[in-house]
């Protein structure tokens, strides 16, 4: 007789882990445990059809409850929660959630993945009607719902994370205002602060109105409209919906119960085994290891909880496989822009206390030459020995097959002298002949091997201007579209000629658009005799964006 396995929720890591687990073994007996009424829904779509551009629900729904159990002979129970783990007798007592009726299940193995919740805090008011959570199928039918019915004119967004900012753009869709409401000081926080300072622009201009550094307070009956939303700055919102989107929590309440081992979500071996070794545990429930720096983080995505599914079937069937870590590669739509990233950023790698160099790029999609060409922001944070560490973008197309392939050269512990190497596909209407991966490959190399000295939009947007000549190298047309206070203007082609109008003791900044010129006026200063360089990393595109952002902070 074969393996009995209990596995517990039926969305994405549970799906899988039970299919695998079947074209692996016919003979076992497997049990799927959904609480919900649907298994193995496309949970990252639900903002897409809220907002109209996924028409049809069908399309959200991968498998169906019967196709499922005719496909793969599991056992599937929807309305069916898990409540209690014997580890002793190995035994799990499941509810119906539709009759009421308790019942027991033995298991050989048993597989946890109940995935993670929103976080909905106590605060007054938090029951009002008009307050949603977008995470099941059931909250979203009930989203759709009241927007079809109520046609709310004003909506304020609780959480600039990843739902927070799609649902801003699909609700902007149908017609609604937007005010999203983040309390830290920047949204999506897979970004660093500079880079998610270009998708807040991008916001702002398509009429989101953002509110960063503000937390929420409460709600109550508003006046002028449905709900009004008091912040903690005693500034209030009227709204006639809110959604919150501020970010979720593991489910572990089961497995902590059960006296398994608990932290930032559940406690998993190389093998996805929790502390008992007949259960298993994967998705958002679990706690995992950071690819870049070793630390224990929670990652809820959806990318390796449909890994670990895999894996953990792999090893129940007996076939030894391990899980090692993450990156954290994720991307997103907003409105016309992309951003993406893959690997740690500034904050995790200063928490892990690893050294790191930066740089910023504005290369092109493809050939500038070639129609339809844009630009996008390019980060790149690597180590001193030009390990990678990370990278992000923001931009339209092509961020993310560059974001792709950094996440690979990452995973394969490539360097910055790798990327120059890589021989990436190429044709006008594609790419440059230089790849944007390897401009940033050649850019970190020459920040390593000490041609250039740079410092960051910022470095110099917090120290002190005195005693420092700003040096813009653009065309005198260029800087009508704006300058860095106190700079002088000399074009890069005039430079050999009018360095007597510089002082080569003075403390040196040099800039122009995006970066290459400045480079290039860097090398000339420093073989001139000049003595305290540095080129501005990203440029002028850059530093306005991030000058903007301070200002508007400060108002």
């Amino acid at each position: 007789m074969g393996k009995k396995v209990i596995i517990v929720g039926g969305v994405a890591g549970g799906a899988g882990t039970a299919a695998r687990l079947r074209r692996l073994d016919e003979s076992c007996e497997i049990i799927l445990l959904e609480r919900g009424e649907y298994i193995s829904y496309a949970n990252c779509g639900l903002p897409y059809y809220i907002g109209g551009v996924i028409t049809g629900r069908d399309k959200l729904f991968v498998m169906t409850r019967e196709k499922f159990t005719a496909w793969f002979n599991v056992d599937v129970r929807t309305s069916c929660e898990a409540v209690a783990i014997d580890r002793v007798r190995r035994r799990v007592e499941i509810v119906n959630k539709l009759t009421g009726e308790r019942t027991f299940e033995h298991y050989d193995y048993l597989v946890l993945s109940p995935g993670a919740e929103p976080l909905k805090p106590p605060l007054p008011g938090i029951e009002h009607p008009a307050v949603f959570t977008l995470r099941t199928v059931p909250e979203t039918d009930r989203i759709y719902r009241f927007l079809q019915e109520q046609q709310p004119r004003k909506a304020v967004i609780v959480g600039g994370g990843f739902i927070g900012v799609e649902m801003a753009e699909n609700l902007h869709a149908r017609g609604i205002n937007v005010a999203l409401v983040e309390m830290m000081p920047q949204i999506l926080p897979f970004l660093d602060w500079e880079m998610a300072a270009h998708v807040q622009q991008h916001l702002r201009q398509k009429g989101v109105k953002l509110v960063l550094g503000d937390g929420v307070a409460g709600f109550q009956d508003g006046t002028s409209s449905t709900i009004a939303v008091t912040l903690q700055s005693g500034r209030v919102l009227e709204a006639d919906f809110v959604l919150l989107a501020a970010g979720v929590r593991p489910e572990i309440r089961l497995a902590r119960e059960a006296g398994l081992e608990v932290d930032r979500g559940i406690i998993v071996n190389e093998y996805l085994q929790t502390s008992d070794p007949h259960i298993y545990a994967l998705g958002d429930a679990i706690e995992v290891t950071d690819f870049v720096t070793g630390a224990g983080i929670h990652l809820p995505l959806a990318g390796p909880a449909n890994k670990q599914g895999r894996i953990v079937a792999n090893n129940i069937a007996g076939r030894p496989e391990k899980f090692t870590a993450v990156q954290g590669t994720a991307i997103l739509k907003v409105f016309d822009l992309v951003a993406a990233a893959t690997g740690a950023g500034e904050r995790a790698l200063q928490k892990a206390g690893l050294p790191y160099y930066s740089c910023i790029l504005h290369p092109a999609s493809h050939a500038d030459y070639y129609p339809g060409s844009s630009r996008m922001v390019l980060k790149l944070l690597f180590g001193r020995e030009g390990q990678l560490y990370g990278a992000q973008a923001v931009g339209g197309a092509g961020v993310d097959k560059r974001i792709d392939v950094l996440a690979a050269a990452i995973r394969l512990r490539a360097t910055v002298a790798d990327l120059k190497q890589l021989e990436l596909t190429y044709a006008p209407p594609f790419s440059s002949a230089k790849d944007p991966v390897n401009m940033a490959g050649y850019v970190a190399e020459n920040i390593l091997a000490g041609d250039v000295q740079i410092i960051t939009a910022e470095e110099l947007l917090a120290g002190e201007k005195e005693n420092m000549q700003l040096v813009d190298v653009r065309e005198p047309g260029e800087c009508g579209h704006g300058q860095i206070p106190g700079a002088v203007n000399i074009p890069l082609g005039q430079l050999r000629r009018r360095l007597d109008e510089l002082d080569s003791t003075k403390r040196t900044i040099v800039y122009c658009a995006a970066g290459l010129r400045s480079y290039l006026a860097y090398r000339i200063l420093v073989q001139h005799g000049f003595m305290h360089v540095r080129s501005l990393s990203g440029g002028y595109l850059h530093y306005q964006v991030l000058a903007n952002e301070k200002q508007i902070a400060a108002e």
